[in-house]
Protein backbone atom coordinates (compact mmCIF):
# COMPACT_ATOMS: atom_id res chain seq x y z
CA UNK A 1 0.00 0.00 0.00
CA UNK A 2 1.71 3.66 -0.71
CA UNK A 3 1.32 6.30 1.36
CA UNK A 4 -1.15 8.10 -0.64
CA UNK A 5 -3.49 5.30 -0.60
CA UNK A 6 -2.94 4.65 3.33
CA UNK A 7 -3.85 8.54 3.80
CA UNK A 8 -6.98 8.28 1.46
CA UNK A 9 -7.89 5.17 3.38
CA UNK A 10 -7.31 6.66 7.18
CA UNK A 11 -8.55 10.22 6.23
CA UNK A 12 -11.89 8.86 4.66
CA UNK A 13 -12.60 6.36 7.39
CA UNK A 14 -12.38 8.68 9.72
CA UNK A 15 -14.56 11.31 7.82
CA UNK A 16 -16.99 8.70 7.44
CA UNK A 17 -17.19 7.93 11.21
CA UNK A 18 -17.36 11.86 11.85
CA UNK A 19 -19.96 12.95 9.62
CA UNK A 20 -22.16 9.43 9.65
CA UNK A 21 -25.09 11.43 11.30
CA UNK A 22 -24.70 14.27 9.17
CA UNK A 23 -24.54 12.05 6.13
CA UNK A 24 -27.64 10.33 7.43
CA UNK A 25 -29.79 13.67 8.05
CA UNK A 26 -28.73 14.73 4.47
CA UNK A 27 -30.08 11.31 2.86
CA UNK A 28 -32.84 12.02 5.57
CA UNK A 29 -33.80 15.98 4.43
CA UNK A 30 -33.72 14.62 0.27
CA UNK A 31 -35.49 11.81 1.08
CA UNK A 32 -38.15 13.53 2.77
CA UNK A 33 -38.30 16.76 0.54
CA UNK A 34 -38.47 14.66 -2.90
CA UNK A 35 -40.96 12.32 -1.60
CA UNK A 36 -39.75 9.52 -3.42
CA UNK A 37 -38.11 7.55 -0.49
CA UNK A 38 -34.26 6.49 -0.10
CA UNK A 39 -34.17 5.62 -3.84
CA UNK A 40 -34.32 8.91 -5.17
CA UNK A 41 -31.62 10.33 -2.54
CA UNK A 42 -28.42 9.34 -4.35
CA UNK A 43 -27.17 10.30 -8.28
CA UNK A 44 -25.86 8.02 -10.05
CA UNK A 45 -23.12 8.53 -12.80
CA UNK A 46 -20.57 6.26 -14.42
CA UNK A 47 -16.67 7.68 -14.28
CA UNK A 48 -13.54 6.66 -15.24
CA UNK A 49 -11.31 5.75 -12.34
CA UNK A 50 -7.69 4.69 -12.19
CA UNK A 51 -6.30 2.87 -15.51
CA UNK A 52 -9.62 3.96 -17.15
CA UNK A 53 -11.74 1.23 -15.53
CA UNK A 54 -15.42 2.74 -15.06
CA UNK A 55 -17.43 2.91 -11.43
CA UNK A 56 -20.40 3.99 -10.91
CA UNK A 57 -20.12 7.31 -8.68
CA UNK A 58 -23.00 8.24 -6.10
CA UNK A 59 -23.52 11.56 -4.97
CA UNK A 60 -26.35 12.99 -3.16
CA UNK A 61 -29.23 14.80 -5.09
CA UNK A 62 -28.32 18.23 -3.54
CA UNK A 63 -26.94 21.48 -4.99
CA UNK A 64 -24.81 22.10 -2.06
CA UNK A 65 -21.37 20.69 -1.27
CA UNK A 66 -23.05 18.27 1.25
CA UNK A 67 -23.78 16.77 -2.18
CA UNK A 68 -19.85 15.18 -2.23
CA UNK A 69 -20.29 13.39 1.15
CA UNK A 70 -20.65 10.04 -0.29
CA UNK A 71 -17.72 10.35 -1.95
CA UNK A 72 -16.10 9.12 0.64
CA UNK A 73 -17.12 5.55 0.16
CA UNK A 74 -15.60 5.40 -3.02
CA UNK A 75 -12.27 7.10 -1.24
CA UNK A 76 -12.31 4.12 1.23
CA UNK A 77 -12.89 1.64 -1.28
CA UNK A 78 -10.41 2.24 -3.44
CA UNK A 79 -12.00 3.73 -6.49
CA UNK A 80 -11.31 7.78 -5.64
CA UNK A 81 -8.78 10.02 -3.52
CA UNK A 82 -9.22 12.24 -1.36
CA UNK A 83 -6.97 14.66 -3.74
CA UNK A 84 -7.03 13.97 -7.59
CA UNK A 85 -7.62 15.08 -10.84
CA UNK A 86 -11.74 15.70 -11.49
CA UNK A 87 -13.89 12.54 -12.04
CA UNK A 88 -15.25 12.86 -15.53
CA UNK A 89 -17.54 10.65 -17.73
CA UNK A 90 -15.76 7.42 -19.58
CA UNK A 91 -14.35 8.49 -22.62
CA UNK A 92 -14.70 12.19 -22.15
CA UNK A 93 -12.63 14.21 -24.33
CA UNK A 94 -10.72 15.19 -21.38
CA UNK A 95 -9.12 11.89 -20.99
CA UNK A 96 -7.92 11.06 -24.90
CA UNK A 97 -4.91 12.16 -26.30
CA UNK A 98 -2.46 13.68 -23.84
CA UNK A 99 -5.07 13.80 -21.60
CA UNK A 100 -5.15 10.19 -21.08
CA UNK A 101 -2.36 10.54 -18.24
CA UNK A 102 -4.99 11.74 -16.14
CA UNK A 103 -5.90 8.12 -16.30
CA UNK A 104 -3.08 7.07 -14.15
CA UNK A 105 -4.28 8.73 -11.31
CA UNK A 106 -7.45 7.81 -9.08
CA UNK A 107 -9.93 10.63 -9.57
CA UNK A 108 -10.51 12.99 -5.95
CA UNK A 109 -13.02 14.59 -4.38
CA UNK A 110 -10.87 17.72 -4.64
CA UNK A 111 -7.76 18.75 -6.04
CA UNK A 112 -5.90 21.87 -7.51
CA UNK A 113 -8.95 22.29 -9.98
CA UNK A 114 -11.41 23.00 -6.53
CA UNK A 115 -8.68 25.31 -4.59
CA UNK A 116 -8.53 27.33 -7.53
CA UNK A 117 -12.16 28.41 -8.86
CA UNK A 118 -13.94 25.21 -9.40
CA UNK A 119 -16.92 26.43 -11.89
CA UNK A 120 -15.33 30.20 -12.71
CA UNK A 121 -12.42 28.23 -14.34
CA UNK A 122 -12.65 27.70 -18.14
CA UNK A 123 -12.61 23.66 -19.10
CA UNK A 124 -8.97 24.14 -20.35
CA UNK A 125 -7.43 25.67 -17.36
CA UNK A 126 -9.18 23.12 -15.52
CA UNK A 127 -7.59 20.65 -17.84
CA UNK A 128 -4.08 22.10 -17.17
CA UNK A 129 -4.59 22.10 -13.54
CA UNK A 130 -5.56 18.61 -13.45
CA UNK A 131 -2.76 17.41 -15.76
CA UNK A 132 -0.35 19.61 -13.77
CA UNK A 133 -1.35 17.63 -10.65
CA UNK A 134 -1.32 14.41 -12.50
CA UNK A 135 3.02 15.11 -13.05
CA UNK A 136 3.90 16.75 -10.09
CA UNK A 137 1.57 15.21 -7.10
CA UNK A 138 3.14 14.77 -4.26
CA UNK A 139 2.17 13.88 -0.50
CA UNK A 140 2.88 17.39 0.71
CA UNK A 141 0.94 18.76 -2.51
CA UNK A 142 -2.05 16.42 -1.61
CA UNK A 143 -2.12 18.12 2.36
CA UNK A 144 -1.88 21.36 1.05
CA UNK A 145 -4.95 21.06 -1.24
CA UNK A 146 -6.52 19.66 1.35
CA UNK A 147 -6.02 22.32 4.09
CA UNK A 148 -7.12 24.70 1.42
CA UNK A 149 -10.65 22.95 0.42
CA UNK A 150 -13.03 23.77 3.00
CA UNK A 151 -11.40 27.42 3.22
CA UNK A 152 -12.39 27.49 -0.87
CA UNK A 153 -15.88 26.18 -0.64
CA UNK A 154 -17.05 28.57 2.30
CA UNK A 155 -15.14 31.57 0.31
CA UNK A 156 -17.52 30.23 -3.01
CA UNK A 157 -20.57 29.66 -0.70
CA UNK A 158 -20.20 33.43 0.79
CA UNK A 159 -19.61 34.82 -2.57
CA UNK A 160 -23.06 33.10 -3.70
CA UNK A 161 -24.79 34.65 -0.98
CA UNK A 162 -23.28 38.11 -1.41
CA UNK A 163 -25.42 40.51 -3.47
CA UNK A 164 -23.66 42.00 -6.73
CA UNK A 165 -23.59 45.82 -5.56
CA UNK A 166 -25.57 48.08 -8.12
CA UNK A 167 -23.31 50.01 -10.53
CA UNK A 168 -22.50 53.37 -9.84
CA UNK A 169 -23.83 55.99 -12.21
CA UNK A 170 -21.32 59.04 -12.29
Amino acid sequence: MTVKRAVDLTGGLALLLLLAPLIAAVALLIAAGTGTGMTGVLRRRPVAGLGGRTFTMLTFRTKSPLAALPLLLHVVRGEMSLVGPCPLAPGHRESRGDGRRRLSVRPGMTGLWQISGRSELPWEERELLDLHYVDHHWLGMDLAILARTLPAVRKRRAAARTPLAPARVA
